[in-house]
């Protein structure tokens, strides 16, 4: 429960990149029930956000930390929130799951979980890894049914799904403006995967550009070569763009930047599978999702089934704009007309009632070393937890690191993680070519 000397309820997130940080921070204060005092943790690995990253998410703490999962079990320990947020892949929930379960803490905090975006792969996978926290948050009412079936139907608890949405949506409703033309491309670090696909998206953006030199194009990137986010990026589009014959035209530009800020002088979203295309629909800006490479669930494009918004650069070349379904809008938590507001009211409700109990129930995870003996151990040595769910001797638990050591390990660990991206994006599709010689 709140702290005694103070109504803010003290909530901890734990993220291991840039938008599951900025999903945990903005869910934490819209479904707190009250102020809210809140300690970021950021999980040390490959997509550690950098300084940069976190200011574009625009997600603010009170405090921020680099920690490892045993770091961030001892400051558990040490701090006792109120609650936890988990904003991690599914693996990272159940080994935090397990860690806590093994703190036997006199009163441990309510743990709330979910998902960042769209849930278009791994469905099963990642749900049974996130079991055991006190809410699994699903972001539309078609989430929600999805979650529940699919925990009923293994036979585990399904109370723990409360529907909600997703937390960042908002801002002006869209206006067009005269003289304003702007096509926006969100891109994805993992969708697609290869290389050619990935060009063929850019060539179509740049021809697209030269049929129509007054629009404004812009291409909207995650991250800047050589940064992570929550997937690995092999082929960045600033890499690609090197290579068009020519150049690019003078109406395409490739842009960083709040997706937000962007949305306010966007009057076409295109996407392929971006979860941007669901705060574009709230906002109610035209948005369009290609179909150039197929409707298939790799591409999680077969997600926008039934939504009216699947297209090719062909039609949009010609002037077309897809038209949303009013029903498949309804189940997708987007529209902007006064109900996403109430969104979180279910969910901050329950996390008051599970605040004001003497003591939440134990966690209790779907995975145990008697249901899942061949899969949980390593899952939790990942995180370099034992089957218990206590740190393996010799796991870091040092949150802050100070003087020469610190500047040191920072050293050290970005060079490996320099290491890494090269070898991602240089090295790897390189082999992956002579190995198709």
């Amino acid at each position: 429960m709140p702290s005694p000397t103070s109504e803010a309820v003290r909530v901890a997130v734990l993220a291991d990149s840039d938008t599951r940080w900025k999903w945990g921070a903005l869910t934490a204060r819209r479904i707190a029930p009250g102020p809210v005092a809140l300690t970021g943790f950021l999980l040390r690995g490959r997509a550690t956000p950098t300084a940069r990253q976190l200011a574009e998410v625009g997600a603010d703490a009170d405090a921020l930390h680099e920690v490892t999962a045993a770091g961030f079990l001892r400051a558990v320990a040490d701090e006792a929130p109120d609650v936890i947020v988990l904003a991690l892949v599914g693996g990272g929930v159940q080994a935090l799951l397990h860690g806590l379960a093994a703190l036997r803490t006199p009163r441990r905090p309510v743990v709330v979980t979910g998902y960042v975006g769209v849930v278009y792969e791994k469905l099963a996978d990642g749900l049974l890894l996130r079991h055991g926290a006190d809410l699994i948050l699903a972001n539309s009412r078609q989430d929600a049914e999805r979650f529940r079936a699919v925990y009923e139907g293994v036979g585990a608890d399904a109370s723990a799904v409360t529907e909600a949405a997703l937390p960042f949506l908002g801002g002006a409703p869209h206006r067009p403006e005269a003289g304003r033309d702007t096509l926006v491309f969100a891109a994805q670090p993992s969708v697609p995967v290869t290389r050619a696909d990935r060009a063929h998206l850019l060539r179509r953006l740049v021809e697209h550009a030269r049929l129509h030199p007054r629009r404004e194009v812009l291409v909207k990137l995650r991250s800047r070569p050589g940064e992570h986010t929550t997937h690995v990026e092999e082929h960045p589009y600033q890499r690609l763009a090197e290579r068009i014959p020519g150049g690019t035209p003078p109406n395409l530009s490739l842009v960083h930047g709040n997706m937000g800020e962007v949305l306010d002088r966007t009057d076409l979203l295109v996407t392929v599978s971006s979860t941007a295309a669901m705060e574009s629909l709230h906002r109610g800006i035209p948005t369009a999702v290609l179909t150039d490479l197929g409707v298939r669930e790799a591409l999680g494009n077969h997600h926008f089934i039934g939504s009216g918004l699947l297209t090719s650069f062909d039609r949009l070349d010609g002037g077309h704009r897809p038209v949303p379904d009013p029903h498949w809008l309804a189940g997708q938590g987007v529209a902007a007309d006064g109900r996403y507001e109430r969104a979180f009211d279910t969910a901050r409700e329950r996390l008051a009632e599970l605040l004001a109990r003497p003591a939440p129930p134990p966690i209790a995870p779907y995975y145990t070393p008697a249901t899942a003996p061949g899969y949980l151990p390593g899952v939790l040595a990942r995180h370099r937890l034992g089957p218990d769910g206590v740190p393996l001797p010799g796991a870091a638990g040092e949150r802050e690191i100070g003087g020469v050591r610190r500047v040191v390990r920072d050293a050290v660990r970005g060079a490996a993680r320099g290491a890494y991206r090269h070898g991602v994006q240089r090295v790897a599709p390189v082999i992956r070519r002579v190995g198709e010689l």
